[in-house]
């Protein structure tokens, strides 16, 4: 049985194809059209997830989409209508497009569709899971456990914003529902938008800037106690109250009344590439703390509600890699399992698994460690064609006929401070990467962190980088007690890597303290001494094992940085060509392509016009 899922049309549009249950390809529609987050009907996923099959569109038992149109559209009128007047300009701006365009989804997905060779509209069986169901399939089904509570969070879906559900077998049973405008993730957006950033892409960033506020201090304290005190009431069960008085997403054009914030918080909302001072920060570990707590009891209600040991978490909020270490660490359940790709493009696997076990009533086939393949699930590119590439722009290269000599040169030239982008394999779904299509570079290095931000991603100075860690070392340096495949939690650096901080550090000036050497592995630890985790495994991806057990050889640390394939605003990259063109923009010193090795130094002169600040929309 072949079943195509389709998420699009909000943020993080997706495609994913399950092969009588394995999930065979997936990816977002972003990588192929280099447009971020692009909400565009999948058209170039599709495709890819055909073709990586060989499967032509006219075999698919059934293709389903992540969520249910009309059902939002009732959502968006009812709030209107409570709301009225209230709202006028924003329903001007909305109800015609709905009209014109989202009423007729079903049509419009048959005319997309219509794009593919062989397409029938006769004979495609379209299905439509609501939102949170497809959320909660893609996690729950992947999963190893036979059994588990499902903890969906995001903004919101057609009316639900938080649910828990119980999944057993090949069921899923949803027992409860937070529902529009109550919404936890609604609630940390609103704090994205007021901070700066860009809401549905820069709540990483968001949590990010979170440590460098100062715990315990009486601003940090006097934030959270507003947040409660007059933007939401947290209830025992972890649902939440929002007081609409202060908020504007519900009918307005954006998250917050910026006058109100102003007044509640003291300063008024920064603006975009703005300076960052210290109160900044502090309202960022506020309202993170407040997340936290809440997160913390909707998954003590979820066990309460189902009696499971194991939890599986999907939903934009899932991403919150620090509060999904705050959950493991309180052992509310004994098994965590997060959907690696958790936000709207998860929504494409998750609609596809649901058609699957709950409309088709297939027996379900549990997979260990999970039956996401280490998420690499992505277009991989033949030696023809990375050579093709290379010729295209007359690069010049190494090619190892012997991988294990490849990934000694990598280790060793990474181990003298250089910066590689290192591109293997199937690319990953979900918003991380993994290890095939990354930048690397040494986590002992006191200055990576530095010049990764300012020379190579061209961002902020505060973001900081993953380690990339060997499986079996992992309690060597962090404090964690499960593998982390995914980078979905984080841990503290354990003490003894730790260096002894000032006694004035937290009186430093901010940027100060963020370049305080705090361990031995300064380029990963965050300013509160913590890192966000990627286990790397042999079973799911054994090159890159293989070039972090040489750096183990050579330095004798086993844990290397970890950042994505691209520049800022840039989605990772997807293809050689694009992977050279990043290569060659930047100040990276060396890429290696599947066997190809390429040196910065040896490479003829960039001629092509570098405008990628205006090519992509800077996050």
């Amino acid at each position: 049985m072949k079943i195509l899922g389709i998420s699009a049309f909000y943020h993080d549009s997706a495609a994913a194809i399950i092969v009588d249950g394995e999930i065979v390809a997936a990816a977002q529609e972003e990588r192929f059209t280099r447009v971020k987050h692009d909400s565009s009907f999948p058209v170039n996923a599709i495709k890819y997830c055909l073709h990586a099959e060989a499967i032509n569109i006219t075999e698919l038992d059934a293709i389903a989409f992540y969520d249910k149109p009309l059902l939002k559209f009732e959502r968006l009128l009812e709030t209107y209508y409570c709301f009225a007047p209230k709202g006028v300009s924003s329903f001007v701006t909305a109800i015609p497009v709905w009209i014109k365009e989202k009423l007729f989804l079903k049509k419009i997905i048959h005319d997309e569709l219509g794009k593919i060779d062989g397409y029938q509209k006769q004979k495609a069986k379209l299905l439509f899971p609501e939102h949170h169901l497809s959320h909660a399939a893609s996690a729950f089904y992947p999963s190893p456990f036979e059994e588990a509570a499902i903890l969906t969070i995001d903004g919101v879906g057609e009316w639900a914003t938080a649910s828990i559900g119980h999944g057993k077998g090949n069921s899923i049973t949803n027992i409860k529902e937070l529902h529009f405008p109550h919404s936890v993730g609604l609630l940390y957006s609103a704090f994205t938008y007021f901070l700066g950033f860009t809401v549905n892409s820069g709540e990483y960033k968001l949590m990010g800037l979170a440590p460098y506020g100062i715990p315990g201090s009486a601003e940090v304290g006097q934030y959270i106690q507003i947040i409660k005190d007059k933007l939401v009431d947290i209830k025992e069960d972890g649902s939440v109250w929002l007081n609409q008085k202060y908020f504007n997403y519900s009918t307005g054009l954006r998250m917050v009344k910026d006058s109100l914030w102003k007044e509640l918080f003291g300063f008024e909302r920064r603006e975009p590439e703005g300076k960052i001072e210290q109160r900044h920060s502090n309202l960022a570990l506020a309202i993170q703390q407040v997340t936290e707590e809440i997160l913390l009891k909707m998954a003590a209600e979820a066990k309460r509600a189902t009696g499971s040991e194991n939890v599986c978490l999907a939903g934009g909020v899932a991403l919150n890699c620090v509060g999904n270490g705050k959950l493991l660490k309180s052992k509310i359940f004994g098994g965590i399992f997060i959907q690696p790709a958790a936000g709207d493009a998860g929504g494409a696997v998750g609609a596809a698994l649901a058609a699957y076990y709950l409309v088709f009533n297939n027996e379900r086939k549990i997979i260990h460690p999970d039956a996401m393949g280490g998420s690499f699930l992505g277009p991989d590119f033949t030696p023809t064609e990375i050579e093709h590439a290379a010729k295209t722009y007359k690069a010049k290269y190494t090619k190892f006929d012997v991988f294990e000599e490849l990934s000694a040169q990598t280790a060793k030239i990474i181990a003298y401070g250089n910066v590689v982008g290192w591109f293997q394999g199937r690319m990953e779904f979900g918003p991380r990467a993994l290890g095939n299509r990354s930048i690397l570079g040494d986590a002992r290095n006191s200055e990576m962190q530095r010049k990764l931000n300012l020379k190579i991603k061209y961002r902020e100075s505060f973001r900081p980088f993953a380690p990339s860690v060997l499986a079996e070392d992992c309690n060597e340096y962090f404090d964690l007690g499960q593998p982390s495949p995914y980078m979905l939690l984080v841990a503290d650096v354990q003490s003894k890597h730790l260096n002894k901080l000032p006694e004035n550090y937290y009186e430093m000036p901010l940027m100060e303290r963020l370049y305080f050497e705090r361990s031995d592995i300064p380029s990963v630890t965050h300013i509160d001494n913590s890192a966000r985790v990627q286990t790397v495994h042999q079973e799911t991806n054994p090159r890159y094992f293989s070039l972090i057990s040489q750096f183990k050889k050579i330095t004798g640390y086993s844990v290397i940085v970890n950042t994505s394939f691209n520049v800022r605003g840039e989605p990772i990259v997807c293809t050689p060509e694009e992977a050279y063109k990043c290569f060659m923009r930047t100040e990276m010193d060396y890429l290696v392509i599947g066997d190809f090795l390429f040196d910065k130094k040896e490479q003829p002169a960039w001629k092509c016009e570098d405008n990628w600040r205006q090519e992509f929309k800077l996050d």
